[in-house]
């Protein structure tokens, strides 16, 4: 499939998927045994990394998606985001108390633009 660029090496999941300059992928804590606040900001922090991966930065954010396990969490999502997203470039963001596995908190499916090469 021309046009399509595919990060990662899993059978199941690619890390990050690009087409036509936007890219797309999911990020969860690499430490579960983080509290909900841990695991926020590492979250971000791999956010951002995966920014630079793609030659991107968090004013090309468009749209991020967060699953949070506990809503009571939603204050300090709320804290911790305000401190990092571009108060002149915020995505589109969505946010969904859902049932995660057993120690993960927050999950945050982003979408971003890639800048023409």
């Amino acid at each position: 499939m021309s046009g399509i660029q595919r990060y990662g090496d899993s059978k199941r999941w690619a890390d990050v998927v690009v087409h036509r300059g936007v890219a797309h992928w999911v990020e969860v804590a690499e430490d579960m045994s983080l509290d909900a606040r841990g695991q926020i900001a590492q979250v971000l922090a791999q956010i951002d990394a995966t920014l630079g991966t793609i030659q991107s930065d968090r004013t090309r954010l468009l749209q991020v998606l967060v699953y949070i396990a506990d809503e009571h969490d939603g204050p300090v999502l709320n804290e911790l985001w305000d401190a990092w997203v571009p108060a002149e470039h915020p995505p589109v963001r969505a946010m969904v108390q859902v049932r995660l596995g057993e120690a993960c908190k927050i999950e945050m499916v982003v979408t971003a633009a890639v800048p023409k090469a």
